[in-house]
C-alpha cells in the first residue's frame, strides 16, 4: 500500500543495525526498503563491525541521488534491549539537512532505547512521512517545516577556509565556479564533514547542494558514482585519494593547508587580474571582524553575479526560451588576454552559456 506523504518530507527508508553482546552485527528492521549496495554501504559506514570504542554518533553521506544520516547509539543496562550493546538507525531521504535529520535519528534512536521495539519507531516514522511531525512524551517533537533548507547556511564556515588558505582560496572558488571535480582530504570524519558544508556556501547563487558528496571511501562503489557525475565536491579521510589524480581536477589537502592541480585541470585553472581582485576581496572580507558569515557568503555571491553580469553583456544571441548565449567567434573578435578569455570561455561553458 502507497503511503501519502505530506509536504516537503523526503524521506526515503530507515533501518536499524544492531551488534549484541556476542559481537555480533545483525540487521533488525528495514523500512520500506533499501538495495543491495545501500545495505553494503551502511554497513561499511555505521562502524559497527570496527572499534566499538570509536563509534561516531552522528554520520552523513551521499550515494546515488539519495542522502544517508546514520546515528550510532550505546545501549545501557537500563534500557529496553538486553541483548544489544549498540545500534546504528539511518535515514535515507533526498535532502541536504544534517540538522533535521539528526533530530529525528535522536528522537528515533531515544524511543528504541525505551520501548526496545521497532514498532513505535516506525509509528513515529510513519507520521512524520504523512503528517510532516511526530510527538512523544519524554523523548521530544519534531517538525519537518522548522527545517529550512536554506538555513544550513548558518552552519558554514567561510572565513576560516579563506583565513586557512589565504589568497589560493581562489583556487577553490575558480574549481567550484567552473563546475571542476574536486577532492578534500582529511583523515578526521569529524573535521572533513564539517569543513565540506562550507564549500557550497562559495557559490550560492546556485543555491544547490547536489555537487556535495562529504564522505567518500576508496570502494569500488562509490568511487563509480563518483566518476559517473561531470563535477562534484568529495570528502574523503584515506590518504591514499591523494594520489588518485584520475579522481580529482583539484585536490584540497586540509590537514597539510596544501592545494594541487592535477595537470590535465592546469590550462582552465589560469588566473587573471579578474582572479586577483576576487582573491584579495576575499581576504579583506576574511579578515572584517565586524561582518558575520552570512554577510560574508552575500557578498561573495553578489561579486558572482558581477561576473557573471559580465558574461551575460558578451551574450550576442537568445535561445527561444531566452536565455543568453555567448557565441566563440564573438568572445575571440573582443581580443582579450588570452588567459581571460581562456576564463570566460570555461565559465560559459559552466554555466550553459557557450555557443561553439
Amino acid at each position: 500500500m502507497k503511503v501519502a506523504m505530506a509536504d516537503n518530507v523526503t524521506l526515503l527508508s530507515f533501518c536499524i543495525i544492531e551488534r549484541d553482546s556476542n559481537g555480533d552485527v545483525l540487521w533488525t528492521w528495514i523500512y520500506p526498503s533499501i538495495t543491495t549496495e545501500q545495505r553494503s554501504l551502511v554497513t561499511r559506514k555505521c562502524g559497527l563491525e570496527g572499534d566499538q570504542n570509536r563509534l561516531q554518533p552522528f554520520l552523513y553521506g551521499r550515494f546515488r541521488s539519495a542522502w544517508y544520516y546514520i546515528n550510532s547509539t550505546e545501549v545501557f543496562e537500563s534500557d529496553s534491549l538486553p541483548r544489544v550493546k549498540q545500534f546504528a538507525l539511518s535515514l535515507w531521504a533526498k535532502d541536504f539537512n544534517p540538522e533535521k535529520y539528526e533530530t529525528l535519528c535522536r528522537i528515533l534512536s531515544k524511543t528504541y532505547c525505551k520501548t526496545g521495539n521497532p514498532i513505535a519507531m516506525l509509528q513515529l516514522y510513519l507520521s512524520v512521512l504523512t503528517r510532516g511531525s511526530c510527538m512523544t512524551k519524554e523523548n521530544g517533537t519534531f517538525f519537518v517545516k522548522e527545517f529550512d533548507q536554506q538555513k544550513n547556511l548558518v552552519n558554514t564556515n567561510v572565513k576560516e577556509l579563506i583565513k586557512t588558505f589565504g589568497l589560493e582560496t581562489i583556487l577553490i572558488y575558480t574549481a567550484l565556479l567552473l563546475k571542476k571535480r574536486i577532492i578534500v582530504y582529511h583523515h578526521s570524519i569529524e573535521v572533513l564533514l564539517k569543513s565540506l558544508r562550507t564549500f557550497p556556501a562559495l557559490m550560492w547563487h546556485r543555491k544547490t547542494w547536489d555537487m556535495l558528496f562529504p564522505w567518500v571511501d576508496i570502494h569500488p562503489d562509490e568511487l563509480m558514482d563518483l566518476r559517473g557525475r561531470q563535477y562534484y565536491v568529495g570528502g574523503c579521510r584515506d590518504a591514499s585519494i591523494c594520489s588518485r589524480k584520475d579522481l580529482y581536477d583539484i585536490l584540497i589537502n586540509l590537514p597539510a593547508k596544501e592545494i594541487n592541480i592535477a595537470p590535465r585541470a592546469k590550462e582552465s585553472m589560469i588566473m587573471t587580474k579578474t582572479h586577483k581582485e576576487i582573491a584579495l576581496f576575499m581576504m579583506q572580507l576574511a579578515e572584517n571582524t565586524t561582518i558575520s558569515e552570512q554577510q560574508v557568503v552575500h557578498e561573495i555571491a553578489k561579486k558572482t553575479g558581477d561576473l557573471l553580469a559580465h558574461l551575460r553583456s558578451l551574450a550576442t544571441v537568445n535561445t527561444s526560451d531566452g536565455k543568453p548565449m555567448v557565441c566563440i567567434e564573438t568572445l575571440r573578435e573582443r581580443a582579450l588576454p588570452p588567459a581571460l578569455e581562456n576564463f570566460l570561455f570555461n565559465l560559459a561553458i559552466a554555466e550553459n552559456m557557450m555557443m561553439l
